[in-house]
């Protein structure tokens, strides 16, 4: 489930409705899950696809072409002959002879053809060659590594390594998810193990949301996580927060449940994972 950013004045349950566009992207995408608390009754916890993509190898082609104009405009075009008005950014062409890789504003990124008529969600793999190609998969990857770069630090609750930094991983999070309060008693052991762990926000509901504030807003950011995460009721003054932003944020990255976690180089790694396989899946990533 995709939700619109938050209104700062009126947090009523209208800043959870989706444009046309997103609804109908939402009722077809799958996102993959290891272990979290979804907010979507259709959410997976098994990998079904055709070709598992840890089967296929990884096509780094497409990641620094450059963006085609005409199909930016010619899909923007097509959008708002339909009465969606949302922002492209980008389509950039990918292995697949006449098949383009969109980033748009506030949504999950996307495929579509040269004529900008046809929106394609999912994995594209090539086959036919020894080992099947995934050609999307760095280009998911390369598109959440940009963004999540861009947040500053100071908008986010950091946990630092134990020594030496080996791994960051950044996760979405809900106080009230019982999977992130899962991964949370296990941070000690995770940074232990070398890893920073970088939380941002991702209320799952209107209800998470005065505690989600409430953390972020807190002056002491990581003593008020703690706080929720044992199901502590945290106040603090209202403040500017980047709740709303990072809800956004998670959006355009296909975030619909916690803890979403990624690498640092923008790969999702799924779920809530016990500390040592996170550990080890970051590493490897890194």
């Amino acid at each position: 489930m995709f939700l619109a950013p938050f209104s700062k004045i009126n947090l009523n349950r209208d800043t959870f409705s989706r444009s046309p566009l997103t609804r109908v992207m939402s009722a077809a995408l799958l996102v993959i899950v290891a272990a979290g608390c979804s907010n979507n009754s259709a959410d997976a916890t098994s990998n079904t696809d055709l070709v598992n993509s840890s089967k296929a190898k990884t096509s780094t082609a497409a990641v620094s072409k450059d963006s085609d104009a005409k199909v930016v405009k010619s899909l923007q075009a097509n959008l708002k002959a339909s009465g969606i008005e949302e922002t492209i950014l980008s389509a950039v062409p990918t292995d697949m002879t006449g098949i383009y890789w969109v980033t748009a504003e506030g949504l999950p990124s996307f495929f579509t053809d040269k004529a900008g008529k046809h929106i394609i969600q999912g994995q594209i793999i090539a086959v036919g060659a020894e080992t099947p190609v995934d050609i999307s998969a760095a280009l998911v990857a390369s598109t959440a590594q940009k963004a999540l770069k861009a947040v500053d630090k100071k908008d986010m609750v950091i946990y630092p390594a134990t020594g030496a930094t080996k791994a960051v991983i950044y996760s979405f999070t809900d106080a009230d998810c019982p999977y992130c309060t899962k991964l949370h008693e296990e941070m000690a052991d995770i940074n232990a193990r070398g890893i920073e762990v970088r939380y941002l926000a991702w209320p799952r509901s209107q209800e998470s949301v005065p505690k989600m504030e409430a953390i972020w807003c807190s002056q002491d950011r990581n003593a008020a996580m703690d706080q929720a995460k044992t199901g502590a009721n945290v106040q603090a003054p209202s403040c500017n927060s980047p709740v709303q932003s990072q809800m956004a944020l998670g959006r355009s990255l296909g975030v619909n449940g916690t803890p979403a976690i990624f690498t640092e180089s923008g790969q999702q790694i799924g779920g809530y994972l016990p500390a040592a396989q996170l550990a080890q899946t970051a590493i490897d990533a890194s």
